[in-house]
């Protein structure tokens, strides 16, 4: 087993990794060390499209990470600590990274819903179908439905439109009321009026339906409800995403405090640990913007330069009033608990149909009786729909939490 020691460890290589190891470097006395599950660092929304970043402002901060003594470490999936160090395998084996701060910028997944049909091929989130397009999947020409909830859905319709695709529907499932008091409340951050503005005008003349949401799919279309009608669209692909999941794992087996869903940081993005910070998604989910200016604040205050990270606070707190107005925005409508039929699987690790969860009241009980949860994603997938459905939380976070091979535990 390698061992490495830093001043400053990183977990995560996306925006507010990326930030929060450009900021840090400000202290020429310190090692920094960022280690990142993905072969080059980015992040999900910074991708890399066939090895090569195009975001400008991903490249600007790729090139000052350059200029710095920071150590990257990619392909490397944290899956363990012991309070003042962690473990993480990598195609080459295991490595132990001892640290005397920490920040933890882990990011977020995507949600997905069950509902007949949802495990069909050519069925997927629309956060892995754009990743799998840049890994250079081919969607030339393929017909395909967007659906879900949230401002990433017209991010993605756009990016597929770009590489060729024909995108035949947008459902947005939240009220007209609601989108119009979202875009009305834009008015306080004039580049996402500018970005909306953009999207929408690339994606003219593509149906946008609103009030709408799919309660089922085949192999050659999908059914949405739209205003108590439903209606088949007949498509080739299918990508849904309802909003995102902070990942928040690797905080609460340190033990930081966790509220509604959330990592709990004070003023300098220090968590409930001593010297253990978090930026980014896994405090709330607000956008580029604010896992940017996170980043930031946490890089600077792991790093004792507080006059830098107070100089932060005013923008960080127009990007924290942008994530409330998200929440507010596109929070999931009771109508999407009721899609999944008693045959629907809903655990696709272990195969457990939507039917014998129904029998349990907790998580703790659907795992014992069908090991829901329990299988190689360990609830990653599953975890947030059944809180969604059932209102169960997932409390119980043990090493590893990622499959690992038995030779690196």
């Amino acid at each position: 087993m390698n061992k490495v020691t830093t001043d400053v460890l990183i977990v995560g290589g996306g925006p507010a990794g990326m930030s929060a190891a450009v900021a840090a470097s400000g202290n020429d006395d310190v090692r920094i060390t960022v280690v990142d599950d993905n072969p080059r660092i980015g992040g999900q929304i910074w991708r890399a499209e066939l090895g090569k970043l195009k975001s400008v402002e991903a490249l600007e901060l790729l090139a000052l990470l350059d200029q710095q003594w920071i150590t990257l470490v990619n392909n490397a999936s944290v899956f363990s600590n012991d309070g003042s160090s962690v473990l993480a395998e990598t195609p080459s084996g295991r490595i132990q990274i001892e640290y005397k701060s920490l920040i933890l910028a882990t990011g977020a997944r995507e949600r997905l819903l069950p509902f007949p049909g949802w495990t069909l091929p050519n069925v997927l989130g629309a956060a892995g179908l754009q990743a799998l397009v840049k890994g250079g999947l081919d969607v030339q020409d393929k017909r395909i439905v967007v659906a879900g909830t949230g401002p990433l859905l017209l991010v993605a319709a756009e990016y597929l439109t770009s590489k060729g695709a024909r995108i035949v529907a947008i459902c947005e499932q939240t009220t007209n009321k609601k989108l119009d008091r979202f875009a009305l409340g834009l008015w306080r951050s004039p580049s996402k009026i500018v970005q909306g503005i953009s999207l929408r005008s690339k994606l003219r003349g593509i149906p946008y339906y609103r009030n709408a949401w799919v309660t089922k799919a085949d192999l050659q279309s999908v059914t949405i409800q739209h205003f108590g009608q439903t209606t088949d669209i007949e498509c080739d692909m299918f990508a849904c995403g309802f909003h995102l999941v902070p990942n928040i794992e690797l905080a609460q087996l340190l033990g930081c405090e966790v509220a509604d869903g959330f990592v709990s940081v004070d003023d300098y993005q220090q968590t409930s640990i001593s010297d253990v910070y978090c930026a980014g998604e896994p405090t709330s989910i607000g956008g580029v913007e604010a896992a940017v200016v996170e980043g930031k604040i946490a890089g600077f205050a792991a790093t004792g330069q507080i006059i830098e990270a107070n100089s932060l606070f005013r923008a960080r707190k127009k990007t924290t009033a942008f994530a409330k107005a998200l929440d507010q925005a596109f929070e999931l409508r009771d109508e999407l608990k009721t899609l999944a039929a008693s045959s629907t699987i809903v655990c696709r690790c272990e195969d457990v149909q939507y039917g014998k969860l129904t029998d349990h009241d907790d998580f703790r009980m659907a795992k014992l009786q069908t090991r829901c949860g329990m299988g190689a994603c360990q609830g990653r997938i599953c975890g947030a729909a059944v809180e969604f459905l059932f209102g169960w939380k997932d409390r119980s976070v043990r090493p590893p939490i990622f499959p690992v091979k038995m030779e690196n535990l």
